[in-house]
């Protein structure tokens, strides 16, 4: 891990490294903040992080925000653990770049007593009492609230110049079971407070989250689980009047068997002598113990295939566009980050 990581980002776009995906909605072009979302382990860090030097690579400056305190985005950039402060990871043409952000809840809640109540000594004795968790835990709404209402702030930095600071802020957000309630601050500060600074603020968090600045895109997998959450995910981010961007079909491997033998194959229909044949003519020559495991696996392989197209099929009812991004070894390093990045660019990003 290097003490000091800035990784430079430069693109050169080749021919599409997968047919028939869609593109990147037009609206979401022009968006300054992007929620991504998806069930545990879809690699939905992954591809926020992707997501940010794909931005980045037009000269842009992209602020990547964690707010799970996981230091996921750390690990991927190679970088040590990131401090509650803006930190850049990666370099990019002109003035563009990746800047990366950790939301510590208690940083983020000082600074707004600091900010609306001029408590930041009280703050401070507050924390030391350990008070700061009992709050959050017994009214979690207020999490939420001061986790967006800090993500706003980043929104409309503006340097000494009064220009803005970013151009882009990509969030690496809460799963797909969250993503709607930790969105959904207008129900939060109901429950917390109708008037005073805090709530004020709440409003302007609440208009941009509405606004067509903002997009929440969804991360999945061809699984059963996955998308059935990434449905039910749409629904709910819909009906509370957010806007949904894309959706990121993560980890889509090729397939290797004929469209038109597919079923076949997977109930047991499987030409061993031919097989063995061609096999053979290939100067590859099987034992039968070693032909009838490749047999089994390609079998199986056929049945994870009819699997994913059922799954696909439920997909395709979702009135979204879909990228698919392709399947990646198991560890996922800046490389990685870089292939899914390429794809999402010529996929219109």
């Amino acid at each position: 891990m290097r003490d000091s990581a800035v990784v430079k980002v430069r693109f050169v776009t080749t021919d599409p490294l997968t047919a028939g995906h869609d593109r990147w909605p037009a609206e979401a072009r022009d968006a300054r903040l992007h929620f991504v979302s998806g069930k545990g382990g879809t690699g939905k860090t992954t591809v926020a992080a992707a997501l940010a030097i794909a931005l980045a690579s037009e000269g842009k400056k992209v602020l990547l925000v964690e707010v799970e305190g996981r230091q996921g985005i750390a690990q991927l950039f190679d970088v040590p653990p990131l401090p509650p402060t803006d930190q850049k990871v990666a370099s990019a043409e002109g003035d563009g770049g990746v800047w990366a952000l950790s939301i510590d809840i208690e940083h983020a809640l000082l600074e707004y007593l600091d900010m609306f109540y001029n408590l930041g000594f009280a703050g401070r004795a507050i924390k030391k009492v350990g008070a700061i968790d009992f709050v959050t835990t017994v009214a979690p709404g207020l999490r939420d609230v001061v986790i967006t209402g800090k993500i706003k702030e980043r929104v409309i930095a503006t340097d000494e110049k009064g220009a803005l600071l970013y151009d882009v802020v990509v969030v690496d957000s809460p799963p797909t079971g969250r993503i709607g309630n930790f969105l959904d601050v207008t129900s939060a500060m109901r429950d917390l407070a109708k008037t005073g600074p805090i709530a004020g603020q709440s409003e302007g968090v609440v208009r941009l989250l509405h606004s067509r600045q903002t997009y929440v895109h969804l991360c999945t997998l061809l699984e059963a689980m996955p998308i059935q959450e990434t449905i039910e995910a749409v629904d709910e981010l819909s009906g509370k009047d957010l806007n949904i961007g894309a959706i990121f079909v993560n980890r889509v491997s090729p397939h290797y068997l004929p469209a038109d033998q597919l079923d076949a194959i997977a109930e047991g229909e499987v030409d061993a002598v031919t097989i063995r044949d061609d096999l053979a003519a290939a100067g590859l020559s099987l034992s039968d113990e070693d032909l009838a495991g490749l047999l089994t696996e390609t079998i199986d392989y056929a049945v994870r295939l009819q699997a994913q197209q059922v799954a696909q099929a439920e997909l395709d009812e979702v009135p979204a566009p879909k990228i698919d991004l392709p399947l990646i070894d198991e560890h996922v390093d800046l490389g990685a980050l870089y292939q899914l990045a390429r794809v999402m660019k010529e996929a219109g990003v």
